[in-house]
């Protein structure tokens, strides 16, 4: 059974999946920056009440299946994920800080997908459930 976040008046439970990737693919994580970029990145997680489904710290990139609470967009999500560790990796190991002489280990941007229990058929056939009007109901405006 899934596990719902519950609030006095909502229940969420909000997964994604997110990558990105270092600036210029550079093949540094790896060695003791690679485990600190791991147990930073779930620090990070842990004060943003933000759970680790499953992850990978590649050579060039890091993937994380998350789930993570309303009231954070993804777009503030990665922007502390990936700022924190920049900044944290980079005072950490020196060689960073030379090889990203700007101060930026992480590309611009990254990819995003959003994931659950349900497919886009089954909202459709939802959605055309409450379509047909019924009896004792007001008839139903369409948003197409």
């Amino acid at each position: 059974m899934s596990k719902y976040r519950r609030g006095s008046h909502t229940t969420t439970r909000l997964t994604c999946h997110i990558v990105w990737v270092t600036k210029y693919r550079y093949q540094v994580l790896q060695g003791d920056i690679q485990v600190s970029c791991r147990n930073l990145l779930i620090q990070d997680c842990d004060s943003l009440e933000i759970e680790i489904l499953k992850g990978v710290v590649s050579k060039d990139h890091v993937h994380m299946h998350i789930e993570y609470p309303a009231k954070l967009s993804i777009s503030e999500i990665l922007k502390q994920l990936k700022g924190t560790s920049s900044r944290l990796l980079q005072k950490e190991f020196p060689a960073l800080k030379k090889r990203y002489w700007g101060q930026h280990l992480w590309a611009t941007g990254y990819g995003a997908w959003s994931t659950g229990n349900i497919t886009d058929e089954m909202v459709q056939d939802y959605l055309e459930h409450h379509r047909r009007p019924t009896d004792d109901s007001q008839d139903n405006f369409l948003l197409e």
